[in-house]
C-alpha cells in the first residue's frame, strides 16, 4: 500500500523532501499555512514592483544543479541564471568603496593593491577553502548526522585536522591576511551563518570558496524562480500542495504519528515531516511529545533576525550595484548588539539590494526596486516607531555615501521585522536565519532530523542538519527523504 506522507510548510527544504519522496512512490501532501508558497523565499507584487521577501543571494549554483539533474532537468530549463560582475560593492569606514570583481585576476590585483603579497596568500587560502568545500559537500553535508559513526570515513577522519573544525574563522584568516578591508571582505559571508567570525569554526572558509570561486548569481525574474522550479518538479512527481492550510497539531497515538489536524480537520498519515520551524513544531504542534524541552531551545544560539524594507522609488539610482554592503560602521560594535548584549544597534551596518539594476522586470520603467536589511538580535521588541527611526537612518546613510536622495521618490514601502518572522513563519524568537553554526551546534550536535522516540516523525530545514541558508535547506530535504526511503519501505 502506498504510504501517505504529510509535510508541514512549503519552504525550499519541504519542496526538496517532497520531490524525492514522491519520485520514490510515496503519496505526498504539503500543507502551507500562508496564501503563497516558498516560506521565507516568498514573493509579492504591487504597483508594478516584484519583491523577493527573503533570500537575495544566489550562491552555490552546483547544489541547485545537482537537485535538478536528479529529476532530469538543468537550471536553464527553469530560469536564466546571470553571474553578477562585480559580485557586490562594499562601502568602508573611510567612505570609499570597493567593487568586488567576479574575475579572479582582477580580484587578486585588488588584494595586492591593498596588501602587498596578499594575492599569493589568497591563492593558498582558496586552495584550502576548495578542499573544505569538496570534503564538506561530499562527505559531511549529505549525511543525516544521527550518529558519530557516519563520519568514520578515512577521508573525513584524515581530513578533520585539515578542516580546522576546532579553530575560529577569525584566527584562521589572520594567518593569511592583515589588512582590515581584506579581513572584512572575507568575514562577511560567515555572518549569514549566524555567529561572529571568532565564534564560527574555520571550516566555514568554504563559504569564501562559494563566494569567490563559484560566484554570485541572480535568476532573472527574481529569486522566487527557484521556488517555482522546485514546486513544478514536486507537482510533476505527484505532490499535492495545499495553501492556506494551517497545521494545528501533529497527532500522536501509542508513540506513533498518525496524522495532522489541518484547519480543524484530522488527516491520516503514515509519516509526518515538519519543514516548519523546529521549535514551533516541538512547542506547539507536539507539546507533550516534543523532541526537545523548552529549556533546550532557550539555550540554543540563534542566528540573527532582521529588519527588512521593501521599497519602490520612481526614479533611477546611481553609484550602486545589485548587492551593496554598507560596512562604514564598526562590525564589532554592531555584532555585540546581536550576540553579546541583545539590543537595537546605534550605528547599524546594513545591506541593500537593487535587483532592478540587473532585471528590468522587477520594477516599472524609470523606477528602482530596493531591498534593505539590518541584521538584529532575535527576540527584540519591534514597533512601528522603531522601524521608522531605522528607515530614516538608512535613507540618510544612502544619501551620504552614494549621493542618492530617495526621500521624496518613495512610491511604495513595506517593513518586515522580528514580530513578522514570528507571525508569518512561526520563527523561534523571530529568527531570520535559523540556528547559528557554532561548533557546539554543528553536525550531530544540531537538533536531530529524526524524532528520538516517534519513529515516523522527521524534521527538515534550517534548524536541523546541515544548517541555515538555501543550499543547505535543499540538501536537508534530500537527506531526510533518502533516509526515509531506506527506513520506511
Amino acid at each position: 500500500m502506498t504510504k501517505k506522507v504529510h509535510i508541514i510548510g512549503s519552504g525550499i527544504s519541504s519542496l526538496s523532501t517532497a520531490s524525492f519522496l514522491a519520485k520514490a512512490g510515496y503519496n505526498v501532501q504539503i500543507f502551507e499555512k500562508n496564501d503563497s508558497i516558498g516560506g521565507r523565499a516568498r514573493q509579492f507584487e504591487t504597483q508594478g514592483f516584484v519583491f523577493d521577501m527573503g533570500p537575495s543571494w544566489y550562491w552555490m549554483p552546483d547544489v541547485f544543479e545537482k537537485f535538478y539533474k536528479q529529476f532530469g532537468y538543468t537550471t536553464s530549463d527553469f530560469y536564466e541564471l546571470k553571474r553578477l560582475d562585480p559580485s557586490y560593492r562594499v562601502y568602508w569606514p573611510d567612505r570609499a568603496y570597493t567593487n568586488v570583481p567576479a574575475d579572479m585576476q582582477a580580484l587578486e590585483a585588488w588584494f595586492e593593491s591593498v596588501e602587498p603579497g596578499s594575492a599569493k596568500q589568497l591563492q593558498a587560502f582558496l586552495k584550502d577553502a576548495a578542499y573544505k568545500y569538496k570534503v564538506g559537500m561530499e562527505d559531511l553535508v549529505y549525511k543525516p548526522s544521527l550518529k558519530l559513526s557516519e563520519f568514520i570515513d578515512s577521508r573525513v577522519l584524515g581530513g578533520l585536522f585539515k578542516m580546522h573544525l576546532f579553530s575560529s574563522f577569525s584566527t584562521f584568516i589572520r594567518k593569511y591576511f592583515k589588512h582590515p578591508k581584506i579581513l572584512s571582505l572575507l568575514e562577511f559571508p560567515v555572518l549569514f551563518l549566524g555567529a561572529m567570525p571568532n565564534e564560527t569554526p574555520a571550516l566555514y572558509s568554504l563559504m569564501n570558496y562559494a563566494d569567490i570561486q563559484l560566484g554570485t548569481w541572480y535568476p532573472m525574474n527574481g529569486m522566487h524562480e527557484f521556488i517555482k522550479a522546485f514546486a513544478r518538479i514536486a507537482q510533476e512527481q505527484g505532490v499535492s500542495i495545499h495553501k492556506a492550510s494551517k497545521v494545528e497539531r501533529i497527532v500522536i497515538e501509542n508513540g506513533k504519528a498518525t496524522g495532522t489536524i489541518v484547519n480543524g480537520t484530522f488527516h491520516a498519515a503514515d509519516i509526518v515531516i515538519s519543514g516548519a520551524d523546529y521549535a514551533h513544531t516541538d512547542q506547539n504542534l507536539l507539546q507533550a511529545n516534543a523532541n526537545y524541552s523548552d529549556s533546550y531551545w532557550d539555550k540554543r544560539t540563534m542566528a540573527p533576525s532582521s529588519l527588512l524594507f521593501y521599497v519602490g522609488v520612481n526614479k533611477k539610482l546611481e553609484n550602486l550595484e545589485h548587492h551593496n554592503l554598507f560596512f562604514d560602521e564598526s562590525l564589532e560594535e554592531h555584532g555585540k548588539t546581536i550576540y553579546k548584549d541583545p539590543s537595537w544597534p546605534e550605528k547599524p551596518l546594513f545591506y541593500m539590494s537593487v535587483p532592478s539594476l540587473t532585471d528590468p522586470t522587477v520594477a516599472p520603467e524609470g523606477s528602482e526596486n530596493l531591498f534593505f536589511l539590518i541584521p538584529l538580535a532575535p527576540d527584540l521588541k519591534d514597533d512601528e516607531a522603531t522601524r521608522e527611526k531605522y528607515f530614516d537612518i538608512l535613507v540618510q546613510r544612502l544619501k551620504d555615501l552614494t549621493g542618492n536622495d530617495i526621500k521624496d521618490n518613495i512610491v511604495y514601502k513595506r517593513s518586515f521585522c522580528v514580530s513578522d518572522f514570528k507571525n508569518d513563519y512561526n520563527a523561534f524568537k523571530g529568527n531570520a536565519y535559523g540556528l547559528a553554526n557554532t561548533l557546539r551546534q554543528t553536525a550531530v550536535l544540531k537538533p536531530r532530523m529524526k524524532h528520538k522516540k516517534i519513529k515516523n516523525l522527521y524534521y527538515t530545514g534550517q534548524l536541523t542538519v546541515p544548517g541555515p541558508g538555501v543550499p543547505p535547506s535543499i540538501v536537508s530535504g534530500e537527506v531526510v527523504a533518502k533516509h526515509i526511503i531506506t527506513t520506511h519501505h
